[in-house]
């Protein structure tokens, strides 16, 4: 006797509505740009602590918001006043990477959390998490930028040469009290808070291996991934390694606060320079006045001394030369870059289909490792200008001060095309005894049976 509750239907889980996609989207694009804002807050406040910045009288809050624009692409402006007779002039362009690379990592894993229980990604779903993705974080960056404002007063008082200037030019001048503040500039903070959060996502989708595609885009999944994702990884490990080089400074050179402030701040400002470098790239500059890069001291040193003819208004070349005549260590970087390179060449090729011939690993991680170079490197331009002239006919040298740091970026990344050329054919080589995606054992022969 068959049962009555055998014969009816299965209930089936109802599909979900266009309404009930679209707010789960919603939803979850939302915790990604929160969690992302929340991380960069985070990253940045300790930085600021343990640089000083919280005893700003005041400013902390903003300053707070304003580096976490910057670290997202935003541009802030700088803006003096110091009187009638007096001016101050200041100028910031620089990207706390720390901040920008912890925003990044926190965004883009949100963001693809939930498509890798999907087996196949939709084009139509992709686009709209992503569009989501992209307003909600424009409208916080928006927000963010309106708390990004605020002026101080620049105390000149207690020198001597400050002294001098107020009994010669007295309450008249308007100037022995300067100010200077920040504010954002919204349209290209905007403009370029898109590029980032567009450009974060389709580094996310690239370097992800279990996050599936729409069907246009599997095919450039094999040629892709792998040297995407060693690109990342390769990224990753000079900021590790300079994360324990940056803790054991601290540890045992003293000031560990200033050392915990460019960590929390500028670490891959330093360590993606170092790539570069330790690759043949270059980079050029000038540190003038009391302001300097706080971390290492050699890359200070040889910005110190200016160009070859002793002038110091002229820009010093960064490369392995200055730096090891600073300091003999500086050669270290490139047996450094050669292991790394090499490394990450292994991981593109293990994790690349086994028909995939030798020249392929050499070509797709060369341009890979040249993209990289061709985005990083300018990540690393650092100008700042800080200066109070009096009477349009000089600057008060106590105040004044100049740091530029401007990477080659053409010869930085020809030099990185080369070494993938190279190191993608040699890790291709070490990746052909091991077993990879694709490969199909031979069946051992049967043995005969004996007659």
């Amino acid at each position: 006797m068959v049962s009555v509750s055998s014969r009816l239907p299965t209930p089936t889980r109802p599909a979900a509505t266009p309404t009930g996609l679209l707010a789960r989207i919603g939803l979850q694009s939302l915790a990604a740009v929160v969690a992302g804002f929340v991380a960069m807050g985070v990253t940045a406040g300790l930085g600021l602590w343990a640089a000083g910045a919280g005893d700003l009288p005041g400013g902390f809050a903003a300053v707070l918001a304003a580096v976490v624009v910057m670290a997202a692409g935003g541009t802030i402006e700088l803006s003096g006043d110091a009187g009638a007779l007096a001016g101050t002039q200041a100028e910031l362009t620089a990207m706390p990477l720390t901040v920008t690379l912890v925003g990044a990592l926190v965004t883009g894993y949100l963001f693809l959390r939930p498509l890798r229980h999907h087996a196949v990604t939709g084009a139509r779903e992709l686009l709209l998490r992503a569009a989501t993705t992209v307003v909600l974080w424009l409208v916080a960056l928006a927000g963010l930028s309106a708390l990004a404002r605020h002026d101080f007063r620049i105390s000149i008082g207690g020198g001597e040469q400050t002294g001098s200037i107020e009994d010669l030019f007295g309450e008249l001048l308007d100037a022995v009290n300067p100010t200077v503040g920040f504010r954002t500039d919204v349209g290209p903070t905007l403009f370029y808070g898109l590029l980032w959060i567009l450009g974060v996502l389709v580094v996310a989708l690239l370097v992800s291996r279990r996050t599936p595609l729409p069907s246009r885009l599997v095919r450039y999944q094999e040629p892709v991934r792998p040297a995407a994702y060693a690109m990342l990884l390769l990224l990753l490990a000079y900021v590790a390694v300079g994360l324990v080089i940056g803790v054991v400074v601290a540890a045992t050179k003293g000031h560990p606060a200033e050392t915990f402030a460019v960590l929390l701040l500028g670490l891959p400002n330093v360590t993606w320079l170092a790539l570069g470098v330790g690759i043949g790239g270059s980079w050029e500059g000038r540190v003038d006045g009391p302001f300097g890069l706080p971390m290492p001291q050699v890359l200070d040193a040889v910005l110190r001394q200016g160009g070859g003819d002793g002038d110091s208004t002229d820009l010093s070349t960064i490369d392995l030369n200055s730096l090891a005549a600073q300091d003999g260590r500086a050669w270290w970087l490139l047996p450094i870059a050669a292991v790394l390179v090499l490394a990450v060449a292994f991981v593109a090729a293990v994790r690349s289909p086994a028909r995939v011939r030798l020249w392929q690993h050499s070509l797709h991680l060369g341009v890979a490792f040249a993209l990289t170079m061709l985005v990083a490197a300018p990540l690393t331009l650092v100008e700042a200008r800080l200066g109070l002239s009096v009477l349009g006919i000089g600057e008060l040298d106590s105040l004044g001060g100049e740091v530029v740091l401007r990477p080659h970026v053409w010869k930085t990344a020809g030099f990185a095309l080369l070494w993938g050329l190279v190191l993608g054919f040699l890790g291709g080589l070490l990746a052909a005894r091991v077993h990879r995606r694709g490969e199909v054992d031979e069946p051992k022969p049967k043995p005969k049976p004996d007659v």
